[in-house]
């Protein structure tokens, strides 16, 4: 049995994730599973609504991952058997079925997830260091390619060195903005 904390996926309806987020997180109260079910996260981003390509200032929340819920949990029989009879979950990713326990998601797929959403936490920094080559994901130079000058945890930026209008510049990105290539 896994002791530490992992994430996981599960299966929904598309389009009654938050509903099935709402009763997983009342579940894990009344069954008093909060030392094994952590944060349970529907990736949703507020997007802008566009008319003829021309933002309307309006905006609309809009699912990355219809049909799916993350759930970082201890593996434990208790958890397991709680979230797979939670009323709208349909089955966990990973699990051949019969009985067995899924696997967890690997980090390097949770935390594009996560940067996304916002959620940076300190342990994502160690993956890093000054000299790899990263993608920026969002902002003016998205798409960009560069390598790692400078990390900054304090403030939560990185310096890329980058080829922009043919000259190599060094610029500083948001680290949820950045994958590793």
């Amino acid at each position: 049995m896994a002791s530490e904390k992992q994430w996981y996926v599960v299966n929904t309806y598309s389009g009654h994730e938050d509903k099935v987020k709402v009763n997983l997180e009342r579940r894990v109260v009344s069954m008093g599973l909060e030392d094994y079910v952590f944060r349970i996260i529907v990736a949703e981003t507020e997007q802008p609504v566009l008319k003829d390509g021309v933002p309307t200032g309006k905006t609309k929340i809009k699912n990355s991952y219809p049909g799916y819920v993350f759930i970082e949990m201890i593996m434990s029989d208790e958890a397991w058997f709680m979230v797979r009879n939670t009323p709208g979950v349909t089955g966990f990713v990973g699990s051949s079925g019969g009985g067995t326990k899924p696997f967890p998601i690997p980090t390097e797929e949770i935390e594009p997830v996560l940067k996304g959403l916002g959620m940076v936490d300190k342990s994502m920094y160690s993956r890093y260091d000054v000299g790899d080559l990263v993608k920026v994901l969002r902002g003016p130079l998205e798409g960009s390619e560069g390598h790692i000058t400078e990390i900054n945890t304090d403030t939560g930026t990185v310096k890329v060195e980058t080829v922009f209008f043919g000259r190599s510049t060094v610029v500083e990105v948001d680290f949820s903005e950045i994958d590793k290539i």
